[in-house]
């Protein structure tokens, strides 16, 4: 039900109210359940709210590849041996999946490698500046 809210929301015109998302579902759902649904996506930070009045207008802020991919970190940071689960994971994936894995862990990291430069640069290169990891937070 999650990604039928969320693809609501993505279909919306602009920010909607949870009695859009739901009337748009075609009405069968109850609104607390909406309002559920609503809610929990926004705690995975997959849509946003703004409070108008008394109730909240709602946006997508993810897609359906987005929510797919919360749900792979969720499970991936439920277990404990996230090396073994990475290893089953890697190596169920068909040969066009790896390579395409592995184009995209080069781009990330690529990526990184830019960031980095211009962060170095932004700091006179001073091994002592203040640094960050990709969540922003100081290492």
């Amino acid at each position: 039900m999650e990604a039928q809210v969320l693809s609501a929301l993505r279909a919306a015109p602009g920010p909607e109210t949870a009695a859009w998302v739901r009337a748009y579902l075609g009405g069968t759902l109850a609104y607390t359940t909406v309002m559920t649904i609503l809610t929990r996506l926004h705690a995975k930070r997959v849509v946003t709210r703004e409070r108008v009045g008394r109730s909240f207008l709602w946006t997508a802020a993810a897609d359906e590849a987005g929510l797919a991919a919360h749900r792979m970190r969720r499970v991936l940071d439920g277990e404990t041996d996230r090396e073994a689960v990475l290893m089953s994971f890697v190596s169920g994936l068909s040969a066009r999946d790896e390579e395409l894995l592995r184009a995209l862990l080069n781009e990330a990291r690529e990526s990184d490698a830019h960031e980095s430069d211009a962060h170095d640069d932004a700091h006179g290169g001073e091994p002592g500046g203040r640094d960050e990891d990709r969540d922003g937070r100081e290492n």
